[in-house]
C-alpha cells in the first residue's frame, strides 16, 4: 500500500480551503478535517488518553469501520490548509514537533495492538471519508495487520570505522615548492626523477589504502545485512545518509530496516554483538523496536522512490 493509496489529500495537496461541517460540528465552530495516524483492528482508547497529537484542542480518538479501526484526530482545516501545511514543512522546528507528535500516537497504538502507520499529514474531509477509505482498502490493511502481528521493526545502520591516520606524503627531496617533481633546481635529473616516482608511489599507496578500507566496509555491511536478514521475516534497504548527517569522519554504508518477531530480540542483539567483534572495519548501530513504518506499503524490500 502506498501513501497515495492512504491519502485522500497528500502532504503536498492538503485541503485548499476549509470544508463544510465534519464530525458533530456545531454552528460557530471552526471547520475541521480528520487527521489519520494509523489503522489497526481494535485499539483501547485508554492507550491514547492524554496524547496531544497534532492539535491538543481535540482528543486523539478511534474511528471504527467494519473490522478496522483508524486512530484519528480532528484538526483545524485552516491550520492544515495548503499554505499553512507548506509552512509547517519548511519550518524545521515545527516539522520536528509535528513528526514527533505523529510518531508518539503511532507508537502508543502499536504498543497495544498490531498497527499500520500512515504517512505524516494523511488528511480526510471528515469521518465518512475515513470510513470509505478503510472499506476500500480493507483487504490490504487486514493483510498488513496479519504480517505485523507479534512483529516489530528494527533499524540497522553500518558506518565505516575511522581509517588509521595516514601521514601526508612528503614531497620528493630536492624539489622546491611549486616545482614539479623531477625538475627541481640544483638536482640531477636522475635523482629528481627517482624522488618524484617515490612521491607518486606514496600518493598512490595512500589512495589504495583508502579504497581498500572502503571496500572492506562495504563487504562487512553485506555480511551484517545477511545475518540480520536471516532473523527477519522481511527486510528493506533504505538510502544511506550523506555527510551532512553522518559527518565527514565516516561513511554510511548500510541503512536497513527489518521486520522481526518480537520474541527474537535477544537473538538479534546477540548476533549484532558478535558482528561488532568480528567486523572491525565498520561501526554497527541498532535502533528500535519501532512500529513497522518501513513495511506499511507491502512486505517486499526495495529503495523507496
Amino acid at each position: 500500500m502506498t501513501s497515495e493509496q492512504h491519502n485522500e489529500q497528500s502532504p503536498q495537496r492538503p485541503p485548499e480551503r476549509p470544508p463544510g461541517r465534519t464530525r458533530e460540528q456545531t454552528p460557530g465552530q471552526l471547520p475541521t478535517v480528520t487527521y489519520a495516524f494509523a489503522v489497526c483492528r481494535r485499539c483501547d482508547p485508554a492507550a491514547l488518553a492524554g496524547l496531544p497529537g497534532l492539535d491538543d484542542a481535540a482528543p486523539v480518538r478511534t474511528l471504527a469501520a467494519g473490522p478496522l479501526t483508524a486512530v484519528v484526530q480532528d484538526v483545524s482545516a485552516v491550520d492544515f490548509a495548503e499554505d499553512a501545511l507548506r509552512q509547517r514543512l519548511t519550518d524545521r522546528d515545527e516539522l520536528e514537533r509535528c513528526a514527533r507528535a505523529h510518531h508518539e500516537v503511532i507508537m502508543a497504538a502499536s504498543a497495544v495492538t498490531p498497527t499500520v502507520p500512515l504517512p505524516f499529514a494523511t488528511l480526510y474531509l471528515g469521518d465518512a471519508r475515513v470510513r470509505a477509505a478503510l472499506r476500500e482498502k480493507e483487504e490490504s490493511f487486514l493483510a498488513a495487520l496479519g504480517r505485523f502481528n507479534g512483529r516489530v521493526e528494527w533499524g540497522v545502520k553500518v558506518y565505516t570505522a575511522p581509517a588509521p591516520p595516514a601521514s601526508s606524503p612528503a614531497p620528493p627531496s630536492g624539489t622546491a615548492p611549486g616545482t614539479a617533481p623531477g625538475v627541481a633546481p640544483g638536482t640531477t635529473p636522475g635523482v629528481a626523477a627517482g624522488n618524484g616516482r617515490a612521491y607518486l608511489d606514496r600518493v598512490r599507496s595512500r589512495h589504495q589504502v583508502r579504497e581498500q578500507h572502503q571496500n572492506d566496509a562495504l563487504q562487512a555491511a553485506e555480511r551484517v545485512d545477511a545475518v540480520v536478514r536471516g532473523l527477519a521475516v522481511a527486510a528493506r534497504r533504505l538510502r544511506p545518509h550523506g555527510v551532512e548527517v553522518t559527518g565527514a569522519h565516516r561513511t554510511h554504508v548500510l541503512n536497513a530496516a527489518y521486520l522481526i518477531d518480537s520474541a527474537r530480540e535477544s537473538e538479534l542483539r546477540a548476533a549484532l554483538e558478535d558482528l561488532r567483534r568480528e567486523e572491525t572495519a565498520v561501526q554497527i548501530e541498532l535502533s528500535g523496536p519501532w512500529a513497522p513504518y518501513s513495511f506499511a506499503d507491502g512486505p517486499d524490500g526495495g529503495v523507496p522512490r
